[in-house]
């Protein structure tokens, strides 16, 4: 089964509502964003997260502190790092790590990107969309088949413009062991319960098929 990773939730509201359609990621963005959300808010909210449904604390270049601080504030955090970290830094991080690989929009390297993900063996790998200098957050997709070696060798997530309309030919391009959805689940800047569901939805119905 395709897990779900609803990302840039602000609120508990917004948990409530991932987990109410099944997401067993929800993700709290503490780096610079219009979804940040403060550390202390987001490990409250995490501390009444349910057996396996994972809080993931989304950060950019943090600093060793920074990331030491979250660790200790929120229980079973998973760490997903979007920056330019190195793979040495990557390596020490003492919770489980998704390290985001970015992937061209157009004219995406098969073999770069294989080479960009080796660098990170220890840490699960998130695909997602580069546009210009953007950590992410760019709501446009990229070519699926770029990552589909890849993702049958190692558990990788995929983000990077997914909705409920092109999801399940993401899945079936890619067999990824996780999706990952911000803004193709918000009206306004806000979570839509609607396009939450049909999101899932539309995952469970391609696993199902």
């Amino acid at each position: 089964m395709t897990a779900i990773k609803i990302c840039g939730c602000t609120s508990r509201g917004d948990v409530e509502l991932a987990l109410a359609w099944g997401a067993q990621y929800v993700g709290f963005i503490l780096a610079p964003s219009v979804r940040r959300i403060e550390l202390r808010l987001a490990a409250e909210i995490a501390q009444d997260l349910p057996p396996g449904v994972f809080p993931v604390a989304v950060l950019v270049n943090p600093t060793r502190d920074h990331l030491a601080e979250i660790v200790r504030a929120i229980p079973r955090v998973q760490i997903q790092l979007s920056g330019n970290e190195t793979p040495e830094f990557v390596a020490s991080v003492t919770a489980p790590v998704i390290k985001a690989v970015h992937v061209a929009a157009s004219h995406a390297d098969v073999a770069t990107v294989r080479r960009e993900c080796n660098r990170f063996a220890s840490a699960r790998i998130l695909f997602d969309t580069k546009i210009g200098e953007a950590y992410g957050g760019t709501g446009q997709t990229f070519p699926w088949e770029t990552i589909a070696d890849v993702a049958r060798e190692r558990e990788v997530f995929v983000a990077g413009g997914l909705t409920a309309e092109n999801v399940a030919a993401c899945i079936a391009a890619v067999h990824p062991f996780a999706v990952d959805v911000r803004s193709g689940v918000e009206t306004d800047g806000q979570k839509d319960p609607v396009k939450v569901h049909a999101f899932c939805k539309a995952v469970k119905d391609v696993d199902e098929t």
